[in-house]
């Protein structure tokens, strides 16, 4: 997963250190030697996160914060301070300026990738649900406001041994806890909905714990749910694997309750930016831009989606047509077909992410756009559309039909043309038909060049 890496310090030897070790990962790389010149940097370059440095003269790390998290252009971009303090007081205070996390100096290489990514999965959800904004904006629709400070009224469960010390911090901000002694009872409660923040205490082994929160990832109704973890000092190993399973923050015990309600009232922030941006984007676009039949997206959308994804970064497009639709047609009606297609657009809805947009291509097709999605991610979500259709008939009032989709798959990198990508596609769709339908092909590179030289 590469990234564009702001780094902030002003001791140059700091500054030349880091970049070394995030170029040997690949990440994109600029330096900033000032928080004047780091604001002037997240303006001109927008990096996808900022390591910056506490302790800076003139304009400290606490400072720049604060003006990053007050600019709307630059709120969205993850900020991760990296400093010599070691007082919980300074993680809050940092906290409360806007900082997602904190790194200690000498910064452990370990910790500082697996934030790194953890950070930027949030970070690439976030940022479609932003251009979803700005598609609305295009199509003359309002966008929503800044995100609501507050955190009143928001659900919070918790589970295991803390409960009592979490439970009293949490309700000095007015969150409504719910606590948990086994992981099979809050996976329950969790599946009913509702819920802002899990809190997850992690026992001496961390199993049953861990999966849980994988099983949050995996799950429709649970996927955004933010997670924290609360771990004692040597279970680094176990938060570091949190974090690449998934989970948002951490705590580490004795829990300081002003660390803890400052790290919950940023995850909770974000939670409710994040569903108020859905709400209201599904409610102003669902004339405009939706297929009636379906209820899908429609052509018009999905295309200036993809525009904008891929001037950022990376995108999976998945191609679909639903194999044999015209003797489904010639045989039962139109209005059966009609059915048809509505239940394979259900099917598609309830197997993608919600940052993911599906949208009825024309016909019996169907095209699927994908931010920061690899090849084997975009060929394993590609799989699990055509069994999401094939292994279940088609139940239509009286009518029982069963159906298979063939799908075809291309991945492009940033700036490349968004026809370029989706004949891509379509080529790789054309060889699942060929090969005897109800396939998934992923597009080569031959493919993606066939299109852009057309």
């Amino acid at each position: 997963m590469t990234a564009r890496i702001l780094v902030v310090d002003d001791i140059a030897a700091n500054r030349r250190l880091l970049e070394a070790k995030l170029q040997s990962e690949f990440y994109e790389v600029a330096l900033a030697q000032s928080g004047e010149e780091a604001l002037r940097q997240a303006s001109g370059w927008s990096p996808d996160i900022i390591l910056l440095d506490v302790m800076m003269p003139g304009m400290d790390g606490f400072e720049t914060c604060r003006r990053l998290k007050a600019d709307p252009a630059l709120m969205h971009i993850p900020v991760v301070m990296v400093t010599a303090l070691t007082e919980a007081a300074e993680r809050v205070r940092g906290l409360e300026a806007g900082a997602d996390d904190f790194l200690s100096k000498p910064v452990d290489d370990a910790t500082l990738f697996a934030r790194l990514r953890a950070l930027m999965r949030v970070k690439q959800v976030q940022d479609a649900w932003r251009l979803r904004a700005e598609t609305a904006r295009d199509l003359g629709f309002e966008a929503p406001g800044a995100p609501d400070s507050g955190v009143v009224g928001a659900h919070a469960l918790v589970l295991g041994e803390e409960n009592d010390v979490i439970s009293t911090a949490l309700r000095q901000d007015g969150v409504l806890v719910e606590c948990f002694d086994a992981v099979d009872a809050i996976w329950q409660r969790l599946n009913q909905g509702g819920v802002d923040l899990a809190i997850l205490c992690l026992p001496a082994e961390g199993g049953d714990t861990l999966r849980l929160a994988s099983r949050l990832r995996a799950n429709g109704v649970t996927r955004d749910v933010p997670v924290i973890l609360v771990a004692r000092p040597e279970q680094r190993a176990l938060v570091l694997r949190g974090f690449d399973i998934g989970t948002n923050d951490h705590v580490l015990m004795p829990v300081d309750p002003n660390e803890l309600r400052a790290r919950v009232r940023n995850q909770i922030r974000r939670k409710r930016y994040q569903d108020r941006l859905r709400a209201e984007l599904d409610r102003s676009l669902e004339m405009a831009v939706t297929d009636p039949l379906t209820g899908l997206r429609n052509r018009r959308y999905v295309r200036r989606h993809l525009d904008g994804l891929l001037r950022g970064g990376e995108v999976a497009v998945l191609m679909l047509d639903l194999d044999r639709f015209k003797p489904i047609n010639d045989t039962w009606g139109h209005n059966v077909g009609d059915a048809a297609l509505r239940e394979i657009a259900n099917r598609l809805r309830v197997n993608l992410r919600a940052s993911d947009v599906v949208a009825r291509w024309g016909g019996e097709e169907f095209l699927v756009v994908m931010a920061g999605a690899p090849p084997e991610y975009a060929m394993l979500v590609a799989e699990r559309l055509r069994e999401a259709v094939a292994d279940e008939p088609l139940q239509l009032g009286p009518v029982e039909i069963n159906a298979t989709v063939s799908i075809g798959a291309a991945v492009a990198p940033a700036g490349t043309d968004s026809d370029v990508v989706i004949g891509a596609a379509d080529a790789a769709l054309y060889r699942a038909k060929a090969g005897g339908r109800n396939a998934v092909r992923m597009a080569d590179a031959g493919d993606l060049g066939r299109q852009a030289a057309n």
